[in-house]
């Protein structure tokens, strides 16, 4: 495994960085898979680490699909200050990075765990949203899917047209992955043979079992991560330490040269 196990020198990065693209531009299928780290730069803070979301909200009592049951204005409280961050967020140089390797031929798909829609904003067209969109709300009661922009949320919780509460369309803790999601990231995962993982902590089941399952199929993984995680000392073929907005502008232009 080529892996980083301290500071690298410039020279030392350069040449990850080239040995990741020349397997990029030899692989059949690249997927990458995404998570809260590569969104951090948009001013979205990640749900988890020191400074994460769920050191300032219990999960279990923001984030349970049994709470919004329970306590709905409580938990919109939560909810609608997310929302005006994730609104104020325009995608990063990772994100634009993502969606010109796409635009190249080097991507073939993303199979993100955010529902802050910034891949899509910077231009990717196939986006496997693993976890659901904030970009719709759904009722609790009779199932609707509204848009986000044609619902006022002046007044918590905001409900449907048939009086129910209304939710981010996303997976909240209790809630299954949507299973058309679930089908596809699988499918992607086994068919690919690089895959690229940016930004997760890797710990979140299901998403976390993607990198093996493509592992398994003889994947190599290439990891773009500020930390080590459970994937770097087991699975990751190359391991590209910094953040996303460092990292893959340097390899998107590396990937440039070799069209």
């Amino acid at each position: 495994m080529l892996t980083i196990r301290k500071r690298l020198g410039m020279a030392d990065m350069e040449r990850l960085l080239d040995k990741a693209a020349k397997l990029i531009r030899r692989a059949r299928a690249v997927v990458a898979l995404t998570g809260a780290g590569i969104s951090v730069e948009s001013g979205i803070p990640a749900f988890r680490g020191t400074q994460g979301l769920w050191e300032k909200y219990d999960p279990m009592e923001y984030a349970h699909i049994d709470a919004l049951r329970a306590h709905p204005e409580k938990v919109w409280r939560m909810l609608r200050e997310l929302q005006q961050i994730v609104e104020g967020a325009r995608p990063n140089p990772a994100h634009l990075s993502l969606a010109r390797m796409e635009q190249l031929g080097f991507l073939r798909a993303i199979i993100t765990q955010n529902i802050d829609h910034l891949h899509q904003d910077a231009g990717s067209r196939y986006v496997i949203e693993f976890h659901g969109s904030g970009h719709k709300l759904a009722c609790l009661s009779c199932g609707e899917r509204i848009p986000r922009h044609l619902v006022d949320l002046s007044s918590i919780p905001p409900r449907c047209f048939c009086g129910g509460v209304l939710k981010p369309d996303v997976v909240f803790f209790g809630e299954p992955i949507p299973w058309r999601a679930l089908i596809q990231a699988q499918e992607e995962s086994k068919n690919c043979d690089v895959m690229l993982v940016v930004g997760t902590s890797a710990v979140v089941a299901p998403a976390c079992d993607m990198p093996y399952l493509a592992k398994d199929r003889g994947a190599r993984i290439i990891e773009v991560n500020t930390e080590e995680t459970p994937l770097t000392r087991t699975i990751t073929d190359i391991f590209l330490q910094g953040s996303a907005g460092t990292i893959l502008p340097k390899l998107v232009a590396i990937l440039e040269t070799m069209v």
